[in-house]
């Protein structure tokens, strides 16, 4: 991987907060103060859009690849236009790439100057994307990193590690899971998490039913 990219938003990792970031902190003190803001309801409206809002838009994306090889062949040709084709365009995500994982390569993203993510097909990072234990070790120790998320990968499987930057960035396309046939697109794009798409994480089987529990 290469770390020869220009962030246009970066800095050491222990950068100082920028004066936008100062005032946000400031205005968000001062409205805490006067009662107009509640800033459990605030950590809420964060955690829907990094989890829930934004990752949906590019797990839909996922399961559109996987039930429409035309979409996937597209999508891995030329990302920012296949992904526009469903409507999420935008700052962030002028310049998409998609990576495939397969039985023996798996992508992970990382960016390691400050934290450039595809916000279209996201949302927005999550803290520890963004901290600088995560950007160094991915790099150094990807394994290691993909242990702590709970992925053990077998030694055969190559770990590749991408670099996003202002320029470019990028999207895990998950292995689909098994157990899956016949589902529909929508239920698929159920299964697709976040972290699946950042490449820490896989697409966990869906849970049937024991034998014998109405469904």
């Amino acid at each position: 991987m290469s770390h020869e990219h220009r962030h246009e938003h970066g800095g050491t990792p222990q950068r100082p907060l920028t004066e936008t970031e100062l005032r946000v902190r400031a205005l968000e003190s001062l409205l805490t103060e006067k009662g107009l803001v509640d800033p459990k309801a605030l950590d809420a409206l964060i955690d829907t859009y990094e989890t829930k809002v934004g990752p949906r838009n590019g797990a839909r994306v996922v399961a559109r690849a996987w039930v429409d090889p035309a979409y996937k062949a597209r999508l891995l040709n030329d990302a920012t236009a296949a992904i526009a084709e469903l409507g999420y365009t935008g700052r962030q995500g002028e310049e998409m790439v998609v990576l495939e994982n397969t039985p023996t390569v798996h992508n992970m993203v990382v960016c390691t100057l400050c934290s450039c993510y595809p916000w279209p097909v996201l949302g927005l990072p999550p803290v520890w994307y963004k901290s600088p234990p995560y950007r160094s070790r991915a790099v150094l120790d990807p394994r290691g990193v993909l242990g702590e998320f709970g992925v053990a990968l077998p030694d055969g499987v190559e770990v590749r590690v991408w670099d996003s930057t202002s320029e470019v960035r990028y999207l895990v396309l998950p292995e689909r899971p098994p157990g899956t046939e016949g589902m529909s697109e929508g239920e698929l794009a159920a299964l697709v998490t976040r972290d699946s798409m950042i490449g820490v994480a896989r697409v966990a089987p869906p849970v049937r039913p024991a034998a014998g529990t109405p469904a």
